[in-house]
């Protein structure tokens, strides 16, 4: 079964330049990229690049700091390269709070923006890391702060870093399936293996139950974005053609 297959531009940013990357994309299969805060220097140009490589762009990651701080340009940028629902994707370790209520203010926080977000016609969510699935003080963990803080946003869910952060997958998914509007699809590589890659893994070749993974968030019937992504890859034209391979399978 095939999927609304997306991929990331991250995992292909040490392979520069972009023209070349998105029209290599196009040709392993791709129709979609989703982008991130480190391609949009030139909208308008890398709009151009994408269409002359027959891709879109549906959604794309902008940090908190430019979605409160420079709200309009945040949303001319998407809206030159066609982005229609914008991912808050992280924030820095000295900025995390420490516990739950801290974690309940930042939820605010993104509700606030989504709310901005959202009036001017876009869709918005939270993309997860692993640091949101640590276990705080009074053993919550933050991930559920923001959800709970925060009920009108919605939910990239990265479910790699869900595991690596100690999550149950599964579990998250249930729970939270009518709020997970994109996924955000990579493997993880056996115990010591992929150092070189910071032991990730092409999808389908990893540790993850994708096939039943995709099952149980197909199960909602609500539509999803997903993402192909590899924060590390040594060869970005490897990852993207064999994990396209692997996915269309699922």
């Amino acid at each position: 079964m095939t999927g609304n297959w997306s991929f990331q531009l991250y995992s292909a940013r040490n392979f520069q330049p972009w023209d070349k990357v998105v029209r290599k994309l196009a040709e392993i299969g791709y129709a979609q990229v989703e982008g991130f805060g480190g391609i949009y220097a030139d909208p308008a140009g890398l709009s151009k690049q994408l269409r002359s490589a027959g891709l879109t762009m549906p959604s794309g990651h902008f940090g908190i700091d430019a979605l409160e701080k420079e709200l309009a340009k945040s949303l001319e940028t998407a809206t030159t390269l066609g982005i229609r629902t914008i991912y808050c994707p992280h924030i820095a370790a000295p900025d995390r709070p420490k516990d739950r209520d801290g974690w309940r203010r930042f939820g605010e926080r993104l509700a606030a923006v989504g709310k901005n977000v959202t009036a001017a016609g876009f869709a918005f969510g939270w993309h997860n890391h692993d640091f949101e699935f640590a276990k705080l003080p009074d053993g919550s963990v933050p991930m559920q702060a923001i959800l709970d803080a925060a009920p009108e946003i919605s939910w990239e869910a990265d479910i790699a870093w869900i595991v690596r952060g100690g999550g149950d997958p599964f579990d998250w998914i249930e729970r939270n399936a009518s709020r997970i509007t994109a996924v955000h699809v990579k493997d993880i590589a056996p115990a010591g293996k992929n150092v070189d890659e910071d032991g990730w893994a092409d999808v389908g070749d990893g540790t993850l139950p994708w096939a039943k993974l995709m099952a149980e968030l197909r199960k909602s019937g609500k539509p999803k974005l997903f993402v192909m992504e590899h924060d590390n890859p040594s060869d970005f034209e490897r990852f993207a053609a064999r994990s396209l391979a692997a996915a269309n399978k699922y």
